[in-house]
């Protein structure tokens, strides 16, 4: 994928709205978590079922910011799709919006069983990290995850959304992550999807209304001097 720049234009409505091109001055890294969403091999291996080939180029840049953050005392949340309770919890999506052959190959490779759950190999995540199950799309809306309630019960009100897909499961989390009052920025090298128009258009639309868009960089250098 190409690096993600701010269109001027967007920067001019941000700052209209706003007052400023990110509202995050700095990240307490003690109510702040990363949270890393579906970077799975189901979403991420080559040719895996839904794979999103660009993610592969940002594992560098999530073990980065998930180094600096946990050095800083913060937490990190690896948040994984589980095919577990989809049909019960999310049976209209997979009997309606999916086509059979789809949606079978879909829950056989996210069974928590199976290859396609795990979570891609050259991430560095550690054992004190979060690891997290999530049935839909978001993993903030009632009935996806336990994500919200642990996060609540730490006291983080701060997210970074890091993973794939940018226009998918990572909006859907960030969004609903805003409605529940968390401070939230996406992070612009830390997120991707298939298509650069689609993310780009994701993070030009979240920015304008929900939170803050900003690099992996631009998080850290929030966290203090000695971060990174």
């Amino acid at each position: 994928m190409h690096p993600y720049a701010v269109p001027k234009s967007v920067q001019e409505r941000v700052l209209r709205r706003k007052g400023r091109l990110i509202c995050l001055d700095a990240i307490e890294p003690q109510r702040s978590a990363l949270v890393v969403i579906d970077m799975q091999n189901h979403f991420v291996a080559e040719g895996s079922p839904s794979e999103a080939a660009p993610a592969r180029g940002i594992v560098d840049n999530i073990n980065r910011m998930s180094h600096a953050l946990r050095a800083a005392g913060g937490t990190v949340a690896w948040i994984q799709t589980t095919a577990e309770g989809a049909l019960d919890h999310w049976g209209n999506h997979h009997r309606h919006g999916l086509l059979p052959a789809v949606r079978d190959r879909r829950l056989a490779s996210l069974a928590e069983d199976s290859p396609g759950f795990q979570l891609y190999s050259k991430l560095q995540t550690q054992p004190n990290d979060l690891y997290i199950k999530k049935i839909m799309f978001s993993a903030l809306v009632p009935g996806s995850s336990r994500l919200h309630e642990t996060l609540s019960s730490r006291g983080i009100d701060t997210l970074l959304i890091a993973g794939t897909t940018t226009n998918v499961c990572c909006d859907s989390t960030a969004r609903d992550a805003m409605m529940l009052d968390y401070r939230v920025a996406m992070l612009s090298d830390a997120t991707a999807t298939r298509h650069d128009e689609e993310h780009a258009f994701t993070l030009n639309n979240f920015q304008l209304f929900f939170g803050d868009v900003m690099t992996i960089d631009e998080a850290i250098a929030r966290l203090g001097p000695d971060a990174g």
